[in-house]
């Protein structure tokens, strides 16, 4: 046996034992060398081999990492199976409810909606609004009025051409955060009364959206990997006539999928024969994985069909609530929209940004950030794999920092959530995700905070709960599951 095949086998029996862990790093080729007293060709050649073996994954200008087993992993979730009508809405309360518990910072916090502020420059972001505050003529501050900062917009128009979509600055708006941006959206594609399509599961936002703007929600079935089923769609389209839709293509929340390029062009290409506005939620898009920012539904819009959001809350900075809308023909009516509602989002915060935008540095700051959140998701999906019951399923995600569960049926998602909280621990019950009282059994978990034993420990009291909820004695019990149809709020169609 070769000198390198006899270090990649100690390498591998240190991942079998647990010793190397998932998201564990592997030394660097240097410290190897130095460690081994070998070339830094063996050293090479062995990760070659390790990584060919699927046992690590190389991460560009990083070094190379220990993977999830595929073997040992749960199996991943299946497609939905929404019922097909139009839903009105009656949610509001429970999500309002789940989410007051987050904001305890003696709560472990995985059923928060955004990673942990440690992982942001906010110390530079603090640099660049004292250097936008120094030098800013007061004359220039109704230049922050919808659609916003010129100097924002032209960075956000930059990001847009390095991704290959070559959009003016003009077709921007700068906004309070995405779901600003989202709710000026829907309304000027809507009247209340209005059917709009979603994915099911879908962000619990859109649905607080469309129950304050008196709309209904037809749920359209999703597939964990691929994103929403375009022949459903289609006939959905058919029997519903709605008039619009909402959709994540890329890191879908809760869910994670991200739909295939040739998926995305089918989309547009679906909607627009219909005339139906898409209004396309791209908060999570720069937190990919893989090699390259896949492109939006946006980079495939010729009709102005597109109404695609974001913001920098998620990736840049949280708390500032800058997002903004890029809204094809509905542009002038989303920039009167804002300057009825709110008339601008904070201009420092505007500034601060375009200002830390225009220094550089935020792509490497991004592949920090992915690079963290990879390797976080890695550690979970491997505690849950070792702690939670048979049955249990979970996506594989290929960016954001949101991990779907599905546990066996007898696991009541609300009720496991109280008990949770109990225990100090929040989480994202399944049923907050819908409009008609689906995903009883599901949770939402977000691993884009630091992997320590707080969180290990958490994820294997999580697993004790489900396991105990799937025992024979708790099965005798009688189960909250039994009540949800009468939870479900009316149907319309």
């Amino acid at each position: 046996m070769s000198l390198y095949e006899t270090l990649a086998d100690e390498i591998a029996r240190s991942i079998a034992s647990g010793v190397l862990r998932a998201g564990d790093k592997l030394p660097s080729v240097r410290d190897a060398c130095s460690a081994r007293g070998v070339s830094p060709s063996t050293v090479f050649q062995a990760y070659y081999l390790l990584e060919a073996r699927g046992l690590v994954r190389a991460q560009p200008r990083s070094g190379y990492y220990v993977n999830v087993p595929a073997e040992s992993l749960p199996p991943e979730p299946g497609a939905s199976c929404p019922d097909g009508e139009s839903t009105e809405l009656a949610i509001s309360e429970r999500i309002f409810d789940i989410l007051d518990s987050v904001r305890n910072r003696d709560v472990t916090p995985l059923g928060s909606a955004f990673p942990s502020p440690l992982l942001f420059p906010l110390p530079r972001l603090a640099q660049a609004m004292a250097a936008h505050l120094k030098r800013q003529d007061p004359r220039d501050t109704v230049d922050d009025l919808a659609p916003g900062n010129p100097r924002l917009r032209r960075q956000i128009a930059l990001r847009y051409l390095i991704g290959g979509i070559n959009l003016p600055a003009s077709d921007i708006v700068i906004t309070n955060g995405a779901l600003e941006a989202l709710n000026l959206c829907l309304q000027a594609v809507t009247q209340p009364g209005d059917s709009v399509m979603v994915e099911a599961p879908t962000f619990y936002g859109a649905l607080q959206a469309l129950e304050r703007l008196g709309l209904k929600a037809l749920e359209v079935p999703t597939h964990p990997r691929t994103g929403i089923d375009l022949a459903a769609m289609e006939a959905a389209i058919e029997r519903h006539a709605p008039r619009a839709c909402w959709l994540m293509t890329q890191f879908q929340n809760p869910l994670g999928s991200l739909m295939p390029d040739d998926r995305k062009r089918q989309l547009v290409e679906l909607l627009a024969r219909h005339d139906i506005p898409l209004i396309e939620d791209d908060v999570y898009g720069e937190l990919y994985f893989g090699p390259a920012r896949p492109v939006p539904a946006k980079a495939y819009d010729t009709r102005g069909l597109v109404l695609h959001c974001s913001s920098f809350s998620k990736c840049l900075a949280p708390g500032y609530r800058i997002g903004w809308a890029s809204a094809g023909r509905y542009a002038q009516r989303v920039q009167r929209l804002k300057l009825s509602s709110t008339l601008s989002a904070s201009g420092p915060a505007q500034g601060a940004i375009a200002e830390y935008l225009e220094q550089g540095g935020y792509d490497r700051h991004l592949r920090r950030l992915r690079e963290t959140l990879q390797t976080q998701q890695e550690r979970m999906a491997d505690a849950i794999a070792h702690a939670f019951p048979a049955g249990t399923r979970v996506t594989r995600q290929q960016g954001g920092f949101f991990l779907w569960l599905e546990l066996p049926a007898a696991v009541d998602a609300l009720a496991l959530h109280r008990q949770a909280l109990s225990r100090g621990i929040s989480v994202a019950p399944g049923p907050i995700f819908s409009a008609s009282g689906q995903f009883g059994s599901a949770l939402r978990l977000n691993y884009g905070h630091p992997w320590d034993a707080r969180t290990e420990s958490a994820i294997r009291v999580l697993g004790e709960l489900a396991r105990e909820a799937c025992s024979p004695a708790a099965r005798m019990r009688p189960s909250a599951n039994v009540s949800r149809e009468a939870r479900r709020p009316p149907r319309s169609s």
